[in-house]
């Protein structure tokens, strides 16, 4: 059996790295080829890791690479720890010179793009001190509901714009964006249209609800509209479920700048219902670590205190492709 220092030297990041890609890739053979190895090579490498662990972490008798339950959890805690390293990384670099070396944001799918853009273009117009553009590395998550909360109280975000409710946590500072209406809509041809308004809930719930799947997977997840023993078609995004609903196969509520020019032009009906006027605040969050915002993080931070900014980030969804 090896002793704690074998397997303190075998859980090097290259190893949990190497464990990450044969999972992702699904073989061996594939994950030899991402990396720029040759299979043999490979396996004699997850062989010298079992060896070290004293545990087997494939099984043998799967031509796929196929975890057991040790490697599943090798993998789980391998993904985590190589997290940690690069937040390490990432704070290392912040303090040397004040940038950030990786910005990411997890935006909910309300959020108008066109105005998203506007402001990484913006970013990224930046001149620092050397005169370059900045040295951050944007990276952008979409995320439905919950998920944006998640993705800041997990460490999978650095700043969360359009988080759905202001949740308490000493991890995560948050501010509201503003109010964003929702207006329940079907198609002209849906039975809904004719009937005359308010709809009740009796009425709605004989028929289909488009929703979007709340993207949080760690936390509980947020249902918006579902009417008890109500049919559902469950969409991936916005776009989609205002696909689903110009098509008529279903009804549902979108965000008033993001159906409006549909229901101008007649493509959809605006129904009032038995709830009245819907709306909810929208926030933006981010982490707290303990020291200064980065460069980065503070430039979006002063951005975001402006209120047309935050109202752009809400309403402009006209004549932009979702």
């Amino acid at each position: 059996m090896s002793n704690p220092q074998d397997k303190r030297r075998a859980l090097t990041p290259e190893a949990l790295s190497m464990m990450d890609t044969i999972a992702r890739t699904g073989s061996f053979a594939a994950a030899a080829r991402e990396m720029g190895r040759v299979p043999s090579a490979l396996t004699y490498s997850v062989r010298q890791l079992e060896d070290a662990l004293d545990v087997l972490l494939f099984d043998r008798s799967s031509r796929q690479a196929v975890l057991t339950a040790a490697g599943e959890e090798l993998l789980h805690e391998g993904r985590r720890l190589l997290q940690e390293l690069d937040a390490v990384a990432n704070r290392v670099r912040r303090i040397a010179t004040g940038w950030e070396s990786e910005l990411t944001l997890a935006v909910d799918d309300a959020v108008a793009r066109r105005a998203l853009f506007d402001l990484m273009e913006a970013f990224y117009a930046q001149k620092t001190d050397s005169g370059g553009p900045p040295p951050t590395r944007l990276k952008l998550r979409i995320e439905v509901l919950a998920g944006t909360w998640e993705a800041l109280l997990h460490g999978q975000a650095d700043l969360s714009i359009g988080v759905p409710a202001q949740t308490s946590s000493s991890a995560v500072y948050t501010e509201p964006a503003g109010e964003m209406e929702f207006w329940f809509c079907v198609a002209p041809h849906h039975p809904l249209a004719a009937l005359p308004e308010p709809l009740s809930s009796a009425q709605i719930a004989e028929h289909r609800i488009v929703a979007v799947a709340d993207s949080a997977r760690r936390i509980a997840p947020i249902t918006v509209g579902l009417l008890p023993g109500q049919d559902v078609l469950t969409v991936p995004s916005l776009a989609t479920k205002l696909e689903a609903m110009l098509r008529g196969l279903g009804c549902g509520s979108l965000p008033t700048p993001m159906v409006r020019r549909h229901v101008e032009a007649g493509r959809l009906v605006r129904k009032t219902t038995y709830e009245g006027r819907r709306s909810g605040v929208l926030h933006y969050g981010w982490r707290n670590t303990g020291h200064a915002p980065g460069k980065a993080l503070a430039w979006w931070l002063e951005r975001l205190g402006s209120e047309t900014t935050r109202r752009a980030l809400l309403e402009q969804h006209e004549g932009l492709l979702l």
